[in-house]
């Protein structure tokens, strides 16, 4: 067993992203994209899967950085990268929503100084981070979503 702060089970944490997602949808996109403390926001990204070409949409907390978001392909812990960000390994252009707009952006995966400078940031906003870190066999990417023209 790994040591670190309890995380929710995978069954829990499941029945709260549908919550989430119906929330955001009945609403339009006007909630459930709203900032929580200590900078931390959510975001609904929407990448193209790389076995479908079918449109797929997620909910992920974020923090600004400079022009751009910064978002954890931390999967609550497990010790596979989330789908969204193999999507994103595919094909980096996606777009993310908050509070109803649009941001189109190109995703990358930040480099170990850009990662040393924002994992601080993540664990200050959210203890759990912490604890997927500890939970997970992998090395858990922060993906860096730049801004993108429509057309890139």
């Amino acid at each position: 067993m790994r040591k670190g702060r309890p995380v929710k089970p995978r069954p829990i944490l499941r029945l709260i992203w549908a919550a989430h997602r119906l929330q955001f949808r009945m609403s339009g996109g006007r909630l459930g994209t709203r900032r929580a403390g200590a900078g931390l926001g959510t975001l609904f990204i929407e990448t193209t899967s790389r076995r479908t070409g079918e449109p797929k949409r997620n909910p992920l907390f974020y923090l600004e950085d400079g022009a751009g978001l910064v978002v954890a392909a931390s999967n609550a812990g497990a010790d596979r990268d989330p789908a969204w960000w193999r999507n994103l390994q595919a094909d980096p252009r996606a777009s993310v929503l908050i509070e109803g707009r649009r941001r189109d952006v190109r995703a990358r995966s930040a480099t170990a100084d850009e990662a040393r400078r924002l994992w601080p940031r993540f664990d200050t906003a959210l203890a759990d981070y912490a604890a997927y870190r500890a939970r997970a066999s992998r090395s858990i990417a922060i993906v860096m979503l730049e801004p993108r023209s429509p057309e890139t």
